[in-house]
């Protein structure tokens, strides 16, 4: 793709909430967030996922028809329930994503859960929506609205996160959609008309490469959504994470997850530019960028790494994209 440089540095949007955020109040949080980022040299700005309670929460905050629970699941996520179809009433984060703009000339960034992962964790059978995938169809209307938005108020960079579409790939049952039904949904949200200049949408299949990949299936997967960029976890070293970037069409491209978002350890930096130099072997890393695994605080409550791990691992990031792509962005 003839701008990923402009994205080489990538990072999936949510970060370690600063200690002193009910004391500054949200928006200074982001703005001092903005900075950081730029002194990092991301080549995206985020909010952090400041504004919210976790990543799903753009929409649970705006659209209705769900209904919290007491319940929580093993990575701490509150879980809802669809009482009925979904209805927004206006944008979902678009305009602070508008604010976030004027902060900053580094085009904005800006992460939303996929329709079919709210739809797979979401539906309950007798309450509300007579079927998964009508409850995926309606949310796909809602998300692809609001991608319009947030490309008129400047963002070039949205992510989509489907934590479970690679698990589904490899033959995973979780969720109340089937994985033909979750890629037919998700489908609806990225088709737009039109893509403006430099605009990319990616999709974050999941945090975790399967054991073994189905070629087969993988490559239903890439072309059944039509996503301009690919997030693929690539911190382990597997196989199963070269054979998901080399079952990827050539007309997409691919942010690799580097380093592992989890652990405060620091991977050397030898190892990672092995694991990239045999992706060269058979892809053209011009069409390619580098980000963390995953978001470090997809969870408000509950960051994955304190802010100071989370600043080293985001230094590698943008060290091992110099190491591969020089200093042309």
């Amino acid at each position: 793709m003839a701008d990923t440089f402009n994205y080489r540095i990538d990072h999936h949007g949510s970060l370690v909430r600063p200690a002193e955020l009910t004391r500054i109040g949200v928006e200074q949080a982001v703005k001092d967030a903005v900075v950081y980022q730029r002194r990092l040299r991301s080549t995206v700005v985020t909010d952090g996922d400041f504004p919210r309670e976790d990543f799903r929460s753009a929409v649970f905050d705006a659209v209705s028809g769900f209904r919290r629970t007491q319940e929580t699941d093993a990575d701490g996520l509150t879980r809802w329930v669809a009482e009925a179809l979904p209805k927004a009433d206006g944008p979902l984060v678009a305009e602070r994503a508008a604010r976030l703009a004027e902060l900053t000339v580094i085009a904005p960034k800006v992460s939303l859960p996929s329709p079919a992962y709210l739809a797979a964790t979401t539906f309950q059978p007798g309450l509300g929506p007579a079927s998964a995938r009508e409850l995926g169809e309606a949310l796909a209307e809602i998300v692809r609205a609001e991608i319009a938005r947030l490309v008129a108020a400047g963002v070039r960079l949205i992510q989509l996160n489907n934590p479970l579409l690679l698990g589904q790939s490899a033959g995973d049952t979780a969720g109340a959609l089937s994985f033909e039904e979750a890629l037919a949904v998700d489908a609806l949200a990225v088709r737009l008309d039109e893509r403006g200049e430099g605009v990319r949408i990616g999709v974050a299949p999941g945090w975790i490469a399967p054991a073994e990949v189905d070629r087969a299936q993988a490559e239903r997967m890439y072309g059944a959504i039509p996503a301009d960029r690919w997030i693929l976890p690539f911190d382990q070293g597997t196989q199963a994470e070269l054979d998901l970037v080399r079952a990827l069409p050539e007309d997409r491209d691919f942010c690799l997850g580097v380093v592992d978002a989890t652990r405060p350890e620091l991977e050397d930096i030898d190892t990672v530019m092995s694991r990239i130099d045999a992706v060269g072997e058979f892809k053209d890393l011009e069409d390619g960028a580098v980000s963390p695994s995953r978001g470090f605080a997809d969870v408000a409550s509950r960051p994955l790494l304190g802010a100071e791990d989370q600043r080293r691992k985001l230094v590698l990031v943008e060290t091992v994209a110099r190491y591969v792509w020089g200093n042309e962005f």
